[in-house]
């Protein structure tokens, strides 16, 4: 253990965003481990104050285009609670065949083209063109599939249009609910597929009890949409009290804000989800997760992957459900909200203060805003899923490094590589912090 290492990563590849990983062991003694958040702040919380609640989702869902539609339903279930208003059981089913498809495509994108080059040892999806060409179009054509439901749910997946407070500006059809269904039906076999590759990949071996969070509900739902904040160490909180638990704070590697709960970190995202709510899921995800041999508590980080190919068929099975349901009940069209000049004069506003949770690709999301009696936001704050993981991927990274130095540099290297990306991190969200220093002259 004498041995001196350094790893310095420029630029992590197969992420979202900038970020770079430093280690430094001197003498067998680990010295600097972080990973650094080198994204320009984005200052969207800031954008919002003075905008009218009913501009939210619009501006909002443009801090990621990878998963812009959980940021409008966060938006819009704040603004809605801001406003006391209510919406319908039809809506609440439109919402979650939303954040079913926007789920799958993103874990679709991880699993596939970020992740299984590493499992099966090349640089990136580009040489699994030409070793395992019928993969890499499989994954293409499910996303395919998840972009052309939410294209005729919302408008388009990137950046939706018809997602408002209050409900949607389209209602689909009896012809669009047909279509919808019959792309699902057809991605079934392709998802068998995924489940079987899945169980052919070999995960690192690696494993670091933490605390994991994710909405909870008492009811039988996988709840992903609704429910309260909690937490595998026995953490409970309604909505409103988010900020007992994400805890946020600043360090000076990183534009991201670090958070802790009852520990010193803990973890969202598709694993935390499983182990805290795993006997919620569809018993075809059941079956899933039991093929590749999961079951809560899982404790290895590198598994974050295989639950979202359980969450995959989870999101896939139970938006078919909705789709049947409303095929065979139908659609009330009365519920479109009709957009016009005046339209906003039939919702009352108010000064409140609302708090929007739900459940992205990458963990829990929050939105809090504050409005004046004019319905103008006063003040935002967003709480992104990456901000809450990367103290724990630096808790992970510090317990993992004593563990591989008997490896080469390079292997190391691929290591924190990996684990970093097992968390599937959104680094562009997560930097919204300015440390602002005034000096005299």
């Amino acid at each position: 253990m004498s041995e001196s290492r350094h790893v310095d990563v420029q630029y992590l590849t197969r992420v979202e965003g900038h970020g770079n990983i430093v280690v430094n062991v001197k003498e067998g003694k680990l010295e600097e481990c972080r990973l650094d958040v080198i994204e320009s702040p984005r200052f969207f919380e800031g954008m919002l104050r003075g905008r009218s609640i009913f501009e939210a989702q619009h501006i909002t869902s443009r801090i990621c285009g990878i998963c812009a539609c959980g940021h409008t339903l966060a938006s819009v279930q704040a603004g809605e609670d801001a406003l006391g208003l209510a919406y319908t059981q039809q809506t609440k089913k439109l919402r979650e065949l939303l954040l079913h498809m926007e789920i799958l495509d993103s874990h679709i994108l991880h699993i596939y083209l970020l992740v299984a080059p590493d499992l099966l040892g090349v640089k990136s999806f580009v040489p699994l063109i030409g070793t395992h060409e019928f993969v890499v179009r499989r994954a293409l054509r499910m996303k395919m599939t998840c972009n052309d439901v939410c294209e005729l749910l919302v408008g388009r997946h990137v950046h939706p249009i018809s997602c408002i407070i209050g409900g949607f500006t389209k209602i689909p059809n009896a012809e669009e609910i047909k279509d919808m269904l019959g792309a699902l039906y057809v991605m079934r076999e392709d998802m068998e597929a995924t489940v079987a590759l899945a169980k052919t990949l070999k995960f690192p071996a690696f494993e670091r009890e933490t605390e994991y969070v994710a909405l909870v509900s008492d009811t039988g739902e996988y709840p992903l949409l609704e429910g309260d904040i909690g937490s595998t160490d026995g953490v409970r909180l309604k909505k409103h009290q988010y900020k007992k638990l994400s805890n946020e704070f600043i360090v000076e590697h990183s534009s991201a804000k670090h958070a802790k709960c009852s520990r010193e970190s803990y973890m969202v995202g598709a694993l935390a989800r499983f182990n805290l709510n795993a006997e919620k899921l569809h018993p075809a995800a059941k079956k899933a997760a039991g093929e590749l041999g999961m079951a809560p508590k899982i404790f290895n980080p590198f598994l974050n992957t295989a639950a979202q190919v359980v969450e995959c068929v989870h999101c896939l099975e139970e938006a078919i459900k909705i789709l049947e349901d409303l095929k065979q009940n139908g659609t009330d069209q009365s519920e479109e909200i009709v957009v016009g000049l005046n339209e906003r004069k039939t919702i009352p506003v108010r000064a409140g203060v609302g708090v929007g949770a739900v459940e992205v690709p990458r963990g829990t999301l929050i939105h809090c805003y504050e409005t004046d009696a004019d319905g103008k936001i006063v003040n935002a704050d967003c709480v992104i899923p990456t901000s809450q993981n990367v103290n724990n991927i630096e808790h992970d990274m510090r317990k993992l490094v004593p563990e591989i130095l008997d490896k080469t540099d390079e292997e190391i290297t691929l290591m924190m590589e990996m684990l970093v990306r097992a968390y599937d991190p959104c680094i562009s969200c997560s930097a919204h912090f300015l440390d602002v220093k005034f000096v005299d002259r």
